[in-house]
């Protein structure tokens, strides 16, 4: 018996379709896990931002345009900030009132950091901040915001503030380093 040639077509097609599903779930079960809440590096996939990245995005959303921040009391502080070795944080400007409330909210960064450009200031992220001696009389570890915990900058330090804990969120520029780490190399202060 003959079998035709569009039956012989549809099976191998099934039979190539079937094999490429199985090497990319094999693919999948090969690769890396995703990183978890609590890895220091903090590294994200791109595709996939932290659920705390994706509350800053939203909630500084507003402050792109340096002018809504300056409306909303954040005032820059210290001039551009470059790493010790390599990369920067940028611009900070910070809001006062929300440093002086001793809380921490993901809505509510208590500084925004900006980036100086040929057209200007790019916001390209925030950073939590809460001094450390307020902090600790009333709780007995560091802060933690949606898992990420804090990490204390003790004085003196080259900021000239007394020990505080901070926790940077890179929302709006990628680090390859991690969304979570201090110094970001595709940050600089040469725009300024």
């Amino acid at each position: 018996m003959k079998t035709p040639i569009r039956t012989t077509i549809r099976k191998a097609t099934f039979r190539f379709a079937a094999v490429g599903a199985v090497a990319g779930v094999a693919l999948l079960l090969a690769s890396d896990p995703p990183a978890s809440d609590h890895d220091h590096a903090h590294a994200l996939r791109p595709s996939i931002p932290a659920r705390l990245v994706e509350l800053v995005r939203n909630a500084t959303r507003q402050y792109t345009n340096v002018n809504a921040a300056t409306a909303a009391d954040y005032k820059p502080f210290l001039g551009c900030v470059s790493g010790p070795d390599h990369g920067a944080m940028g611009i900070h400007y910070v809001n006062g009132n929300l440093v002086a409330d001793g809380e921490i909210d993901a809505n509510k960064p208590e500084a925004l950091i900006y980036e100086p450009t040929d057209t200007g200031l790019r916001l390209v992220g925030v950073e939590f901040i809460v001094d450390a001696s307020a902090w600790m009389s009333k709780h007995s570890a560091p802060p933690v915001l949606e898992g990420q915990t804090f990490q204390l900058v003790n004085a003196p330090n080259r900021y000239g503030l007394p020990a505080f804990f901070e926790l940077h969120v890179w929302a709006w520029r990628d680090n390859p380093n991690g969304a979570f780490v201090d110094w970001n190399n595709r940050v600089s202060c040469e725009g300024q």
